[in-house]
């Protein structure tokens, strides 16, 4: 008999065991670039402050470099809760929400500084909350910074040196319509397609902040840099919205608190990237030129008939309040 109260009793600790195991929740956080990037350094952070905070109760896998697939695949696995979060570009959110497209138009924001004011203030947290109509919780705007022009064809100083140019953009309606108006022919692309397309010489060219042209080493596949700044590009940590229904209001509080360092944290990585990403990419090899402000001027006069098409979609009250924000 003794035998047998052991043998309960080991049985009775193995089923405790698998339990407690079984009570910690997975949480697969996918992103489309490398763990060293500003989206691994924030996907980073919010691993390290959710544990920090609530212990055992959860365990992270990570799905870097697109290990999820593209971003609209990620994002319709948030909705079908298979995936519990992801940091995306706003390449896809317009899909979802359209509202999240007003950012990206093209010289929306005088500085790094206004934009993020922005992101954080009323218009900001606004649009964030619309993300839990569509089956997603919206955590915290990120960041990637101000987009620029690569190409393999010429260099860029005037809208002439983009007409026809081949350029990979997002899958987004604003930028389309921005290069259509230069004259360039813009290819929506998902970006794991990009690098082998421009060795292909499927495309000409791409645009995106330093934060992502440094990270992928696009100076590998391209000749040609210019410093554009033509768009802010924000970033968005997004979780499940069946997830996070299921959190209590502790776990919701440690979450809130590890977005928001993450977020943080991804804004470091652009402030130090933007000192330093023009001399590491020169340094391997890229031609790089700056837009003076009289050459912007001449794109901003290149995508006017753009801007009647963005007042109409998102109100000329909204976009003038958002170029006016102090």
């Amino acid at each position: 008999m003794t035998f047998t109260f052991r043998g309960l009793a080991v049985a009775g600790a193995i089923v405790a065991f698998g339990g407690a195991a079984a009570a910690q929740t997975e949480i697969k956080i996918g992103y489309a670039l490398a763990p060293d990037s500003h989206y691994g350094v924030a996907a980073q952070k919010f691993e390290e402050v959710v544990l920090a905070e609530t212990g055992d109760q959860f365990t992270f896998t990570h799905f870097p470099s697109s290990g999820l697939g593209g971003e609209r695949e990620v994002i319709e696995g948030l909705q079908l809760g298979t995936v519990e979060a992801t940091i995306v570009s706003s390449g896809t959110l317009a899909n979802f929400v359209p509202d999240t497209g007003v950012f990206d138009i093209p010289f929306l924001f005088r500085d790094l500084a206004h934009a993020r004011a922005v992101l954080d203030g009323p218009i900001g947290q606004e649009i964030l909350a619309k993300f839990d109509n569509v089956g997603m919780h919206g955590m915290a705007w990120g960041e990637q910074g101000f987009r620029h022009i690569t190409n393999n064809r010429n260099a860029i100083e005037t809208p002439a040196d983009v007409q026809g140019l081949k350029i990979r953009t997002m899958e987004n309606p604003v930028h389309l319509a921005a290069f259509n108006a230069m004259g360039a022919a813009p290819t929506p692309m998902a970006w794991p397609e990009v690098i082998s397309s421009l060795q292909q010489g499927v495309i000409d060219g791409q645009e995106n902040p330093l934060s992502v042209i440094v990270s992928v080493k696009l100076d590998e596949v391209q000749k040609y840099l210019t410093l554009s700044g033509h768009v802010y590009s924000p970033a968005m940590l997004l979780v499940s919205k069946p997830f996070w229904e299921g959190l209590d209001d502790t776990q919701k509080a440690a979450f809130e608190k590890a977005a928001t360092e993450a977020a943080a944290a991804m804004r470091g990585y652009v402030d130090n990237v933007e000192k330093s990403g023009v001399e590491t990419l020169k340094e391997r090899g890229m031609q790089v030129n700056a837009l003076s402000a009289e050459e912007k001027a001449k794109f901003q006069e290149a995508i006017a008939s753009a801007y009647e098409g963005y007042y109409e979609t998102y109100g000329k009250d909204l976009v003038e309040s958002i170029v006016n924000f102090k």
